[in-house]
C-alpha cells in the first residue's frame, strides 16, 4: 500500500467459503487475475487475492455446511467488480466459459440491468454470482 490509511468504512476483505477449493481457484484466480487482483497468501485450506487495500479470501472451511452457495436465500447474492471498458468486458465474457463462468440472463446481455447499466452477470458451478460492470 502507499502508506496511506484506506477511508473509513471502505471494504477491507470478503471471504467466501467454497465447497472445493480445488475445483474454485482456478476459476477464480483466472477472473480476479483479469481484474487486477493478485495473489496475497495461500494455505492448504485457502488462498487469498489483493487489489488496492481490500482482498477477497476462497477457503475450503471444516466448518462448512452444504455443497453449494444458494444466491436467492438470504445472505450474499452477488459480487460486484468494476470491468473496465465495455471492450474489456466482452473479453472477459468471450473467456469466462473456458474457466468455469456461465452468463446469466444472456437474452438480455449487455443491458440485463437496464437499459443504462453495461454489465454481464457470471455463475460458477457452485452458485456464485459475479456481476462485471462496464464503466
Amino acid at each position: 500500500m502507499n502508506g496511506t490509511s484506506p477511508p473509513r468504512g471502505a471494504l477491507h476483505h470478503v471471504e467466501l467459503w467454497v465447497p472445493d477449493l480445488a475445483r474454485a481457484l482456478p476459476r477464480w484466480s483466472w477472473l480476479l487475475g483479469e481484474l487486477g487482483h493478485v495473489p496475497l497468501q495461500a494455505w492448504e485450506g485457502g488462498a487469498s487475492f489483493r487489489l488496492g487495500a481490500t482482498y477477497l479470501v476462497l477457503e475450503q472451511s471444516p466448518a462448512l455446511v452444504g455443497e453449494r452457495h444458494e444466491r436467492l436465500r438470504p445472505g450474499l447474492n452477488h459480487l460486484a467488480f468494476h470491468a473496465g471498458r465495455r471492450e474489456q468486458l466482452d473479453a472477459l465474457v468471450a473467456a469466462s466459459a473456458g474457466h468455469g463462468w456461465r452468463l446469466l440472463f444472456p437474452e438480455q446481455h449487455p443491458f440485463a440491468g437496464g437499459p443504462d447499466h453495461c454489465a454481464a452477470y457470471l455463475e460458477d458451478e457452485d452458485g456464485y454470482e459475479v456481476e462485471l460492470v462496464a464503466s
